[in-house]
């Protein structure tokens, strides 16, 4: 199985042969079976060639950058292998027609919504008291459905987040004022999380977009603008609270990431780098946890999930099946199909 390659020393990157080699400035080397890496991921200062450049290309591995901060700069996408212009050409009706847009967009929205909720009806299970939160969100997401305008979905999905990060400092063990979402820069380790963790959410969300034939530079959530694949925001919605959320509920309230792991000189804007090794090693894991999956009948990663999102969009932009965003726990509305005679109800299993 291929597996993410993330660099934190300061080195040179080539080519050796028929594989990568990587060597340190100090004079460590490292031979790096190229069939193994899906990604690389750069957190430190980083020489290298054409020669990797177009060897890498060979084989449809995605360069991603940090910076210092381990804020996300930018990647490299390699040719896309791929093509299929009346995809193409959908994926853009799709975009032009607003109404055709709307509906996509509401449904990454209405997803994320309900995994934001479940999230909260996790910890609420388990002593954690934000009730209240929890029917301030639920409240908010019966109004999606009604909505007639992308700007209108946003300011509902922002309250609902506004909500969301209310209970934090509830569900979190450690003694955090965090009070809003704050991202240039973050403000506090909370805020600081959220923005390594999302960013890690984004690029990995595109390397698994280049395994399909859809372009990233087409949204219908976001705004497709310049410099950014702004697909990746739209399909990362839907994973945030299931992927990221939960990694730092749980970083946190194992006290794997304290104050300690942020320069405090820098009002906690910058994650050390044994810190943010082990944010990177949990995240893996995470994207490696499987469930079950009902329609294909085996079990998946989550990392395979977000290709599979993509491959829903795929269906839905060529009329074959409707889009439905990913959801952790549907439950309750199965359960409701079931009593009304609508859907025989099936329950839904997961590995955490």
């Amino acid at each position: 199985m291929k597996q993410s390659l993330y660099i934190y020393n300061n080195g040179d990157l080539k080519r050796k042969d028929n594989t990568l080699q990587f060597t340190t400035y100090e004079g460590d080397k490292r031979d790096i079976p190229i069939e193994r890496i899906s990604d690389i991921y750069i957190l430190s200062e980083m020489s290298f060639n054409t020669a990797f450049i177009n060897y890498i290309s060979q084989y449809g591995i995605p360069l991603h950058f940090f910076n210092y901060y381990n804020f996300y700069t930018g990647s490299y996408y390699p040719k896309e292998s791929l093509l299929a212009g009346q995809l193409l050409v959908k994926q853009v009706e799709h975009y032009t027609c607003y109404d055709e847009r709307l509906v996509i967009a509401k449904e990454f929205i209405k997803a994320a919504a309900d995994n934001i909720y479940r999230n909260l009806r996790y910890y609420n299970s388990r002593g954690k008291d934000v009730a209240e939160c929890m029917k301030e969100v639920n409240s908010l997401r019966k109004k999606l459905d009604h909505t007639e305008f992308i700007e209108e979905l946003m300011g509902i999905e922002g309250n609902i987040r506004k909500n969301y990060y209310k209970a934090w400092n509830t569900i979190v063990n450690q003694e955090i004022q965090f009070e809003k979402r704050v991202m240039h820069p973050p403000d506090n380790m909370i805020n600081s999380l959220i923005s390594f963790v999302n960013s890690l959410i984004y690029v990995k969300t595109l390397s698994e977009i280049y395994h399909t034939q859809l372009d990233p530079t087409i949204s219908y959530l976001h705004e497709p603008g310049f410099r950014r694949y702004s697909l990746c925001l739209d399909i990362s919605e839907v994973f945030k609270p299931l992927i990221g959320d939960r990694l730092i509920f749980s970083l946190l309230n194992k006290n794997q990431i304290t104050e300690k792991s942020f320069t405090k000189e820098l009002n906690f804007l910058h994650l050390k780098k044994e810190a943010s090794r082990l944010i990177v090693t949990e995240f893996e894991k995470r994207m490696k946890q499987t469930i079950m999956h009902k329609e294909l009948g085996k079990k998946v990663s989550y990392q395979y999930l977000i290709r599979l999102e993509a491959y829903k969009l795929i269906k839905h932009l060529i009329g074959e099946k409707e889009y439905e965003g990913f959801r952790i726990w549907l439950e309750a509305y199965k359960l409701i199909k079931h009593l009304i005679g609508e859907k025989e109800y099936e329950g839904f299993r997961i590995w955490w």
